[in-house]
């Protein structure tokens, strides 16, 4: 029997994911981590990105805004503000945001408007990367 871990994915509105899993891979504070069963117990704050989890031969994908990566040897803890599965994110919308906060820095008047338009424009540039490697992806295995 091959050895897995739990996955718990959680956000605001409640629990998004909670299964076993052969492997996670998940932007963390200083760049992407592949987490395996029995990884060194640490705890990471996410940066806006994708989330992947994967099972075998199956893969499901997330798009997490924001939050905090636990790890222990058994288990693997997501507490994100939002989570969105990749495959219900709206390009036309993730443009349309990308395109509102480059406006909005351009028209930025203090230090708080610059700082809000560039999380706005990280966020909306994660979402937009999340989307393009979900379509790599599914070209790759025929799936597009």
């Amino acid at each position: 029997m091959a050895v897995s871990m739990q996955v718990d994915i959680v956000s605001a509105e409640g629990e998004i994911f909670s299964g076993k899993a052969d492997m996670l891979f998940a932007q963390a504070a200083n760049g992407e981590v592949g987490i395996l069963p029995f990884h060194t117990q640490f705890l990471s704050q996410l940066k806006p990105g994708e989330v992947r989890v994967k099972s075998g031969d199956e893969e499901d994908s997330f798009f997490v805004n924001s939050g905090i990566l636990e790890v222990q040897p058994h288990v693997v803890t997501i507490l994100a503000d939002t989570v969105v599965r990749s495959k219900d994110l709206d390009e036309a919308a993730a443009l349309e945001a990308k395109q509102r906060a480059e406006d909005a820095m351009e028209n930025a008047k203090t230090d708080i408007d610059i700082a809000r338009a560039q999380s706005d424009l990280i966020q909306a540039l994660a979402k937009i990367q999340t989307i393009q490697k979900l379509r790599d992806r599914l070209e790759k295995t025929g799936m597009a």
